[in-house]
């Protein structure tokens, strides 16, 4: 399998990530990357460097506004009178109407919603990189590849078309189902992390050409908490397109593969002609967000259960964090799926 990898991730260190209002070292690190690339490599998958393609791409799914902030933030943050080394607010709207603020730090408030999103010197670039990566493997899938995967640093299922959120800034799991609809009528994404997708539903909330599926532990005590339930199912032309199947805290494979089934018989259903997997590896018993037990072998199974689908499929990066496990939870999920085929 084509493994599409950038180094330029390592540009976007973050340093700020607050956990019941202490600031403590932020899960997302640059060492995952490596890690991952690590392991894909001695598994035999070749690498390849993304394309570049600029904005473009994150252009499809992603504000004029939002853009623009996330490429001038930092710099100006600098410039303001005692800031901190990264952007991070202490200001949000509410969930009333609002306008849109035209002094940064109000703007920094309308787009990052959360304190796990800082944005760094280096974060513009390094996440441009991951947008660039998630393009190329999609179209490597258009160009005639039965899969390919996008190792993206930073992740981006938290990222809504204006928000950044939850160590994510573009969407690039949004970004390569777009890219896959300029051929493909319907496109499904499953997302297989152990949060909730919520940028990603937020996208394609009101579409019915892309569903969206997501398995995760369950937002009434886990991240992002507002988003993820089982009664969210889209709206508009969109309703009936979303399916989320929240899992409780610490469920082993038996549950989650059972999710896996249920999901995998709605996108027979919907009957899309190419596939996004969400490859989060966080739900690994191993991971230090602790959400769900999912094993090695869990993680083949369900690599195997996608494959069987027999979909052109771009396989996305997004969470899993630093354990002895996930270099090895990576290729076995790559094994599974090449098997399934």
């Amino acid at each position: 399998m084509k493994i599409v990898y950038s180094d330029k991730h390592a540009a976007h260190d973050p340093q700020t990530f607050f956990v019941r209002g202490v600031n403590r070292t932020a899960a997302e690190q640059p060492e995952r990357a490596e890690r991952l690339l690590g392991a894909a490599t001695e598994a035999g998958h070749e690498v390849v460097a993304p394309r570049g393609y600029g904005s473009a791409p994150a252009a499809t799914v992603h504000t004029p506004e939002y853009l623009d902030f996330l490429q001038t933030a930092a710099r100006d943050w600098a410039q303001l009178a005692d800031a901190s080394a990264e952007v991070v607010p202490n200001v949000h709207p509410s969930r009333y109407p609002a306008t849109y603020p035209k002094i940064l730090v109000g703007r920094a408030g309308w787009h990052q919603t959360d304190l796990a999103c800082p944005i760094g010197p280096g974060t513009w670039d390094a996440a441009l990189a991951a947008s660039e990566v998630a393009a190329t493997a999609a179209d490597l899938v258009l160009e005639g590849a039965r899969e390919a995967y996008a190792l993206c640093r930073p992740p981006g299922h938290h990222a809504y078309a204006d928000m950044a959120g939850g160590f994510c800034y573009l969407n690039n799991t949004a970004i390569a189902a777009q890219r896959l609809r300029s051929k493909h009528e319907r496109v499904a994404i499953l997302d297989v992390d152990v949060h909730h997708g919520n940028g990603t539903q937020g996208i394609f909330w009101e579409r019915a050409d892309v569903l969206t599926l997501s398995i995760h532990a369950d937002p009434a005590n886990y991240y992002p908490y507002f988003w993820g339930h089982a009664h969210e199912s889209g709206a508009g032309a969109g309703a009936g397109f979303n399916l989320n199947l929240p899992q409780p805290i610490g469920s082993p494979d038996a549950p989650w593969l059972a999710a896996g089934d249920t999901a995998i018989a709605r996108i027979e259903q919907f009957a899309p002609t190419a596939l996004v997997v969400a490859l989060g590896l966080d739900a690994s018993e191993s991971d230090p967000l602790q959400g769900l037990k999912v094993t090695a072998a869990g993680f083949n199974a369900m690599g195997r259960k996608i494959a069987a689908l027999g979909l052109p499929a771009v396989l996305v990066q997004e969470g899993g964090y630093l354990s002895d496990d996930l270099g090895r939870n990576l290729v076995h999920f790559l094994s599974g799926f090449e098997t399934g085929r």
